[in-house]
């Protein structure tokens, strides 16, 4: 089982990130995924989940969204922000979005890939879930909080 706790580190946790449309959003997680990461290239990246938001939005509902694409690297990389103010992401409830989780996964991980996106739906589907996360005032605490959350669903 792919463990999120693994992947998700807390530099790649933001709080409060300022971002006025989904375009903006997206270039904002792929500058803080290749921060410190020389396998990802940053355009080619944001190209990637870009390409993938124009099959489908990654919105989940209730003001959640998992960006993700395939792209060639080493290992699979995982970012989170709470947006300051939601932004429109086409989500199927047509709620706006201020909460996202993104994964950038290897081509050959198919199976670690769609584990994670089960595990991360199950937690974000919890409207108690999504409250304590909203609830969190710093990167720490985002980070913290989801950790705990990530720990429930594991025991």
């Amino acid at each position: 089982m792919t463990d999120i706790a693994h992947i998700l580190s807390q530099e790649r946790t933001r709080n409060n990130v300022s971002a006025r449309s989904r375009k903006r959003v997206l270039e904002t997680i792929s500058d803080l995924l290749c921060e410190n990461n020389e396998q990802l290239s940053g355009r080619a990246l944001f190209d990637e989940l870009l390409a993938r938001e124009r099959l489908g939005s990654t919105g989940l509902g209730g003001g959640v969204a998992i960006p993700h694409c395939r792209i060639a690297c080493d290992e699979i990389n995982a970012a989170f922000l709470k947006l300051e103010e939601p932004i429109d992401y086409d989500a199927p409830d047509g709620q706006p979005v201020d909460l996202l989780f993104v994964l950038v996964v290897p081509p050959d991980e198919a199976h670690a890939h769609l584990e994670v996106l089960a595990n991360l739906a199950r937690i974000f589907g919890e409207p108690d879930n999504r409250a304590q996360l909203r609830r969190a005032r710093s990167a720490t605490e985002l980070y913290e909080t989801f950790m705990g959350l990530i720990a429930s669903l594991a025991a």
